[in-house]
């Protein structure tokens, strides 16, 4: 059973399957501006997560890890709106943030959905949806999952995502 408090839900997923329906229920609800931080070790279900969203958000390709190029930019048919999804595995800390374009991902209307946010903390908005992933073990895909919501817009964003996730 989740945990819930106004703008922290704790939640253990039992498959990569039901982490990455997690995201979609989380896709279908994110606006233009949203920041969506994904956090944990490698193997954690970030990029499971991360598709997940992507396909519940709407997008026309599925999403998969930007490791190699830092950033993919997803459109969907039905507006102009853009999910950026963001890894910042590679980076070594803000000072090589330059390279992606940060802040026009983040200044925009687009939807940023952020890898390894914790790399460049200092340059992201005080407001946004930090989920933490961690594996229970390296037997199982059972993975915690801990929402983090800061700021009204995102606490928001919180009790509709439980609303629509589970009812509550």
């Amino acid at each position: 059973m989740p945990i819930l408090t106004p703008d922290i839900l704790d939640f253990t997923s039992h498959s990569a399957e039901q982490t990455a329906r997690i995201g979609t229920r989380l896709g279908g609800l994110l606006a233009a501006g949203d920041v969506i931080c994904l956090s944990g070790d490698l193997g954690a279900g970030k990029t499971v997560l991360a598709a997940g969203i992507g396909k519940g958000w709407g997008a026309l390709e599925p999403v998969n890890s930007p490791t190699f190029v830092f950033v993919h930019e997803h459109r969907r048919r039905r507006d102009d709106e853009r999910l950026n999804h963001v890894d910042c595995y590679r980076l070594s800390g803000v000072e090589d943030v330059d390279t992606i374009g940060i802040d026009e991902i983040l200044m925009g209307n687009d939807i940023a959905v952020i890898e390894w946010p914790e790399r460049i903390e200092s340059l992201l908005p005080e407001e946004r949806l930090w989920i933490h992933l961690s594996a229970f073990d390296d037997f199982t895909e059972k993975r915690q999952l801990q929402f983090r919501a800061t700021g009204k817009h995102y606490q928001q964003l919180l009790v509709e995502f439980r609303r629509k996730a589970f009812g509550a």
